[in-house]
C-alpha cells in the first residue's frame, strides 16, 4: 500500500468509484481509494439502480446526462461490458393539472441541456405502459433515456478503468483516523498503515458521519429504511416483446421497473422510518434491515389500483435497506465547510442513477477548482450551522414521503420550521405574516389578509399577487418595513483588512470611513464567485476600525470558506461572523427619511447622510448601524441591529411610522421590485458559469487594478469574447412568470435560459432575466419563451425599466 499519494477517496460505493475514475480522467493518476470491506458493500449493492435524466434544475439534468452517456460507454466496452438497460423509457404520472404544468416547465428546462422530455396524456401513458390503469390519471412526463443498471458491475467497471489509469484500490482497509497538518495536508490512518495525502474525499454512504467525526465535523445526512420487492413472473411482461418502461407514481408513492420477466416495485410509504440514528453496527456489511411490508400496506393498495397485474402475481424477494437523504433531498458534493483540502460526495439517495455525474463534477472541483456547471444546488455549504441530525432526520422523513412530488414555486413544507428565528418573528406572525425559509431562517414572505389564507400551489401567479402589489404600492408611495434576517455579515479587522479585500474584489472597494460599496468576487477562472456589500465603519465605543462584509443569507459558509482560503499567512486580518448576532430591518419608501428622523438622533438629510453612507446610531434606545442602500429602488435604509435589541428597534420604527403610512412588506415584494431595478440574486443570476462582463457587471470591474483574483483569466476571456449575455426581458403573458431554467427559442433552437422572473408591479410588466446568445442581447430583440409548452413572445428591454437613473433611491 502506498504511504504517500495526492488524493485518498474513502468509500467504495458508486460515489467513491466514480470520483476515483473521474480524477484519472482529469489527469491525476496518483490517487487511491480505501474501502472498509468490499466494493459496493454498503447502500450500493441493494440499490434499485434506476438511471433517469429527470432533474429539478439544469445542473442535475447535466450530471445525469453525463451518467447516462458514461454508463452507455461502459456497457458497450468489449473488454468489460456491463448490464445496462438503456432507453427503456420512463413515465412520471400526474393526476392534477398543476403537476402537468410542472412537467411542461421541466421539459422546457431540460431542452436547454439538449435533453428532450415529452408530456403525454393518460391514454398515451397506458399505451406505452400497458399494465397501468388510467383511473384518476391525467397524464405524465416521458423520459426516453430512462433505464436501470447493475450496481456491482458498474462500480467494478469504474474501478477497473481507474486502475488502468494508475489509481489504486485498497479493499478491506478500514479508516481509523484522520489527522490534518499545519500545511493542510492529511494523514489517513488505516488498519493496514498510514497514507499521507494532499486531499481526502468522504464518500462513505450511510457511514458518512463516522468518517466526518474523525475530521471534527458533522454532515446533515440521515438514512431512511427503503423497501422494494421483486415479483414472480408476469405473463404480460413475458409476452410483451419489449421491455416495460419505468414508472414513478406520486399519486400512490411507488415506482416499478422490469426485472427479468417480473417487476421490481419500490415504496415511499408515509409511515416511514429512519435508520442508524444512534450508530451503525460495525458488522452491518452487505446487510439488510428486517422486512416490514405491513408498513407499506397503504401504498401497496394504491399500486394495486394503478397496476392490477400486481394482484395476480407473487412476491419473490423483499429488500429493505438504508438509503441516505439530506435536508433538501439533493446530495452534498464539493468542499467540506470549514476544512481545507477536504471534499465529500455523500447523501446520494439516487446514487446509482446520478453517481457518474456527481463524481465527474467533484473531480473537476478538486483538480480545476471549479466545475463546468454551477454546483451550488449540490454544494455542502448550502446549509447553515443549524443543520443538526435532528433537523436532518425530520426533513429526510418529509422528503421521503414526497419522493416523486416536486416542489412548486413558493412551496415551503412544514417539517423543521422555526429552526432559525429572531425576536420579532412571533410579533410579525401575530400581525399576519406568512413566512418563507432562507437558509433555515423564517423570513416574512407577505402579509396575509386572514389566518386561513392559503394560496394554491401553482406555476402561475397565485392568490397572493394582489397582496404583493399592495405592499409594493405602499413602499412606492409611503414607507414600508421589512425584516431581512440571516443576511450574511462578517466583521473584518486588522491592519491588512483593506488591502486583503481589495485583492479579493474585481472592482474598487470603498476607502473612506463611513462609506458603502457593492462589489464582486471572481474565481481563478475569472467567473462570478460572489457578491458583497462592504461598509467602512470608523472606530467607536463599539469597536476599532472595521469593515462589514454583507452577502446573501445562503452564502454564510461559502463566503467564509472563500475568504479564509485566500488569506496569506503573514496578513494581519481577522474575520468574525456576525450573521447570528445581527438582523437587518429595511425601511424603504419616500417617507423613510421622515420615519428614521423621528426615532434616531442626527442629521438624516440627503446632504447629511447621502446614498451609500454608513453610520452608527440608536433607533430609540436600540444600538444600530444604518447603511444608505436600497434593493427596492426607493429611498431606503438598512438598519442593522443586535438581536438582543431587535424588538426595541422594531417597536420604535413602528411607532415613528404610524403617521407616515408605514406598513410591513415581505420577500415577494422585494423580489418583484429588484427585478424592476435590474438587481441580481446570487446563485440565481450570479453563477460561476459566466464572467462579470457576460453578467452585465461591467461597471464593477476594474481591469486596470494591479491585482485581483481571476484577473488573468478574465483578461483572456475578454479577448476571446462572450459566450452568453445576461439580458432583461418583457414576457408577453399576464398569467404566470417565467421560471428559472425555462428555455428561450428562436427558429426552433434554444438560444437562452431564464434565471429569474417576476411581475413588476410598478412598471406593470412581466419581467425576466436570462442568459442568451450574445448576438441576441440588443434591446428590442424578439424571441420566444418555451412557457409550459406554449411559445410566448419575449423581448429584450433595458436592464432597469423602473427609475434607470436611480433618482428615487438617491433622493
Amino acid at each position: 500500500m502506498k504511504s504517500r499519494t495526492k488524493v485518498v477517496v474513502i468509500g467504495g460505493g458508486i460515489a467513491g468509484c466514480s470520483t476515483l475514475y473521474h480524477l484519472t480522467q482529469e489527469g491525476w493518476s496518483d490517487v487511491v481509494l480505501v474501502e472498509r470491506d468490499e466494493l459496493t458493500s454498503g447502500t450500493t449493492w441493494h440499490s434499485a439502480a434506476q438511471v433517469t435524466n429527470f432533474g429539478m434544475n439544469q445542473t442535475m439534468v447535466g450530471l445525469k446526462t453525463h451518467s447516462i452517456n458514461l454508463y452507455k460507454e461502459l456497457a458497450e466496452d468489449p473488454d468489460y461490458p456491463i448490464n445496462y438497460h438503456h432507453g427503456d423509457g420512463g413515465i412520471r404520472l400526474a393526476n392534477t393539472e398543476a403537476q402537468m404544468q410542472g412537467y411542461r416547465h421541466f421539459t422546457s428546462m431540460a431542452r436547454g441541456m439538449d435533453v428532450e422530455f415529452e408530456v403525454i396524456d393518460a391514454e398515451e401513458c397506458a399505451r406505452r405502459h400497458p399494465l397501468i390503469s388510467t383511473d384518476n390519471l391525467i397524464g405524465g412526463l416521458w423520459d426516453p433515456m430512462d433505464g436501470d443498471i447493475d450496481p456491482a458491475q458498474l462500480c467494478q467497471a469504474l474501478a477497473r478503468r481507474a486502475r488502468n489509469a494508475g489509481a489504486e484500490v485498497y479493499r478491506n482497509t478500514p479508516v481509523t483516523g484522520l489527522i490534518q497538518h499545519k500545511d493542510d495536508t492529511w494523514t489517513v490512518e488505516t488498519t493496514k498503515g498510514n497514507i499521507d495525502c494532499d486531499i481526502v474525499v468522504n464518500a462513505c454512504g450511510y457511514r458518512v458521519n463516522e468518517v466526518a467525526s474523525m475530521m471534527g465535523v458533522h454532515h446533515p445526512v440521515a438514512s431512511m429504511e427503503h423497501q422494494y420487492f421483486l415479483t414472480e413472473e408476469i405473463p404480460a411482461i413475458r409476452d410483451a416483446g419489449h421491455r416495460m418502461p419505468l414508472l414513478r407514481c406520486p399519486i400512490s408513492d411507488y415506482y416499478c421497473r422490469q426485472e427479468k420477466n417480473g417487476l421490481l416495485v419500490g415504496f415511499y410509504e408515509q409511515d416511514c422510518k429512519t435508520w442508524g440514528m444512534d450508530g451503525i453496527d460495525p458488522n452491518f456489511v452487505n446487510a439488510l434491515c428486517p422486512d416490514d411490508l405491513d408498513r407499506v400496506t397503504d401504498v401497496l393498495e394504491g399500486a394495486f389500483e394503478r397496476m392490477p397485474a400486481l394482484m395476480e402475481t407473487g412476491i419473490h424477494t423483499v429488500v429493505n435497506g438504508p438509503i441516505t437523504y439530506t435536508i433538501d433531498g439533493a446530495p452534498l458534493v464539493g468542499p467540506i465547510p470549514g476544512k481545507r483540502n477536504a471534499y465529500c460526495i455523500i447523501g446520494l439517495r439516487a446514487g446509482l442513477g446520478e453517481g457518474g455525474g456527481h463524481g465527474w463534477l467533484l473531480a473537476q472541483q478538486i483538480v480545476q477548482g471549479e466545475a463546468q456547471y454551477d454546483t451550488w444546488c449540490i454544494d455542502p455549504r448550502r446549509f447553515g450551522p443549524h443543520s443538526n441530525v435532528e433537523l436532518t432526520a425530520l426533513k429526510a422523513i418529509e422528503d421521503y414521503q414526497n419522493e416523486f412530488r416536486f416542489h412548486f414555486p413558493h412551496e415551503h413544507r412544514p417539517a423543521g420550521r422555526n429552526a432559525r428565528t429572531t425576536p420579532v418573528t412571533p410579533v410579525m406572525a401575530a400581525e399576519g405574516a406568512e413566512f418563507t425559509v432562507v437558509n433555515g431562517w423564517e423570513r416574512v414572505d407577505y402579509i396575509k389578509p386572514s389566518a386561513d389564507f392559503h394560496p394554491s400551489l401553482s406555476f402561475d401567479f397565485d392568490e397572493a399577487f394582489d397582496l404583493v402589489a399592495a405592499e409594493v404600492k405602499n413602499v412606492q408611495e409611503n414607507v414600508g418595513l421589512c425584516e431581512v434576517n440571516g443576511f450574511n455579515r462578517f466583521e473584518i479587522t486588522g491592519s491588512d483588512a483593506a488591502a486583503f479585500l481589495d485583492r479579493m474584489f474585481c472592482g474598487r472597494t470603498p476607502k473612506k470611513a463611513g462609506r458603502v460599496g457593492l462589489g464582486y468576487l471572481l474565481n481563478q477562472h475569472g467567473m462570478v464567485k460572489g457578491e458583497a456589500t462592504l461598509a467602512n465603519l470608523p472606530a467607536s465605543d463599539r469597536g476599532p476600525d472595521r469593515i462589514w462584509y454583507g452577502s446573501a443569507a445562503a452564502s454564510e459558509l461559502h463566503d467564509m470558506d472563500w475568504l479564509q482560503a485566500h488569506l496569506h499567512r503573514d496578513e494581519d486580518v481577522q474575520i468574525k461572523s456576525l450573521t447570528n448576532d445581527q438582523t437587518i430591518l429595511v425601511l424603504a419608501g419616500p417617507r423613510a427619511r421622515a420615519v428614521l428622523s423621528a426615532c434616531a438622533r442626527g442629521d438624516w438629510s440627503k446632504e447629511g447622510f447621502p446614498w451609500l453612507s454608513a453610520r452608527e446610531c440608536f433607533i430609540g434606545y436600540a444600538p444600530a448601524t444604518v447603511l444608505g442602500v436600497s434593493f427596492s429602488g426607493e429611498l431606503a435604509y438598512e438598519i442593522h441591529v443586535p438581536n438582543a435589541s431587535l424588538y426595541a428597534a422594531y417597536q420604535a420604527l413602528r411607532e415613528a411610522g404610524e403617521t407616515h403610512g408605514l406598513k410591513l412588506f415581505g420577500a415577494r415584494a422585494v423580489d418583484a421590485m429588484r427585478m424592476e431595478m435590474g438587481f441580481l440574486h446570487w446563485k440565481a443570476d450570479l453563477i460561476t458559469e459566466f464572467d462579470p462582463f457576460e453578467t452585465g457587471l461591467d461597471r464593477f470591474v476594474k481591469l486596470d487594478k494591479p491585482e485581483f483574483i481571476g484577473k488573468e483569466a478574465l483578461t483572456a476571456r475578454v479577448e476571446a469574447g462572450p459566450t452568453k449575455r445576461l439580458v432583461s426581458l418583457e414576457v408577453d403573458c399576464r398569467k404566470s412568470p417565467a421560471h428559472p431554467g425555462a428555455s428561450l427559442m428562436l427558429d426552433g433552437k434554444v438560444v437562452g435560459t431564464v434565471t429569474s422572473g417576476d411581475w413588476g408591479h410598478r412598471v406593470t410588466q412581466n419581467l425576466a432575466y436570462a442568459f442568451v446568445d450574445p448576438d441576441l442581447a440588443g434591446h428590442g430583440t424578439d424571441m420566444s419563451l418555451d412557457h409550459y409548452g406554449a411559445q410566448v413572445s419575449a423581448r429584450v428591454i433595458a436592464p432597469c425599466p423602473y427609475d434607470p437613473d436611480f433618482t428615487r433611491m438617491r433622493s
